[in-house]
């Protein structure tokens, strides 16, 4: 996204830091942006805010501003007044991230706060010409399940996920720990898992695919356009992955961090490559900022 006039009011507060900031979003629908991705079609990202929303997402130019068919402008008001593209046959309980892939939206209803939700999934959409169509349709609920839990509330609370990327054609998860029956202290560590079914009538068992225990509170995760490099946001840090040399566990790859100082970038929620080389930002604040690949070193 583009640098705005607003960006000059908090430039001093990011001065000297490598997270730079953009602006801040000003749609009043879009209170807690959990969730970006940037098209295939155009310059623009579709986003979608946390838990307690209606089922619908934003497409935002580079400026922030929401996308809406011209026609709709004289009964739906300015952008300003705009809802936002409604999906039907969609339910919003606690949509946490969204990936794109050949066309499909995914959006993943996968926060689990409590590990106790039995009702866990993602929405398929086919990606439309924000400027074209007033709403869309879910064409499937891909209901998921993990592998390894086997209570609910779970024994350990492994299994909130906040961060999905595709590859090769496949949904992945990443996981956010939490301390058991403590919802709000942390522990280290995340896992990967991978979508290897599409199951609309059953729960879909995801595929234990990788750990690292350096990964703490991931909030979002996108691949980058060539496919080569993995960007995952936390509260405490950014990591670049390359790809691995063989398999598919992501965790394998060569890691890069970025350190962030949580003062600066607040609740980070949401991750997406802006080009090949650079990376966006937004938190639950309405904050939006960009970040360069080159300012992240390598970790062993």
């Amino acid at each position: 996204m583009k640098r705005t006039v607003a960006t000059a009011l908090c430039a001093v507060a990011l001065a000297g830091h490598a997270v730079e900031p953009v602006g801040s979003l000003t749609h009043p629908d879009l209170s807690e942006v959990s969730g970006i991705v940037k098209s295939e079609a155009g310059e623009f990202y579709w986003v979608h805010n946390d838990s307690g929303d209606t089922a619908r997402v934003f497409a935002l130019d580079p400026h922030g501003t929401p996308l809406m068919p011209p026609f709709l402008s004289g009964r739906e008001g300015a952008p300003a007044d705009w809802p936002g593209h409604a999906i039907d046959n969609a339910w919003h309980y606690d949509w946490e991230d969204i990936a794109l892939a050949d066309g499909t939206l995914y959006i993943a209803d996968v926060g689990n706060n409590g590990n106790s939700r039995r009702d866990l999934g993602v929405y398929v959409v086919r990606e439309p010409d924000p400027r074209a169509v007033a709403k869309m349709r879910a064409h499937a609920f891909l209901p998921i399940r993990y592998p390894d839990q086997e209570h609910f509330p779970a024994k350990t609370w492994h299994f909130d996920c906040e961060a999905v990327f595709v590859d090769g054609g496949k949904l992945h998860f990443i996981t956010k720990h939490r301390q058991a029956g403590k919802a709000l202290e942390w522990e280290p560590g995340a896992k990967l898992y991978r979508l290897d079914t599409d199951h609309v009538d059953r729960d879909n068992v995801l595929t234990l695919v990788g750990r690292r225990e350096d990964v703490t509170l991931a909030t979002g995760a996108d691949l980058s356009p060539d496919g080569s490099r993995l960007a995952v946001a936390t509260y405490v840090a950014l990591w670049i992955f390359d790809r691995p040399a063989t398999g598919g566990n992501w965790f394998s790859g060569r890691a890069w961090k970025l350190d962030l100082d949580p003062d600066v970038t607040k609740q980070l929620e949401a991750i997406a490559w802006e080009s090949p080389e650079a990376l966006v930002l937004v938190n639950e604040n309405r904050d939006v900022m960009r970040v360069s690949a080159g300012d992240f070193s390598a970790h062993p």
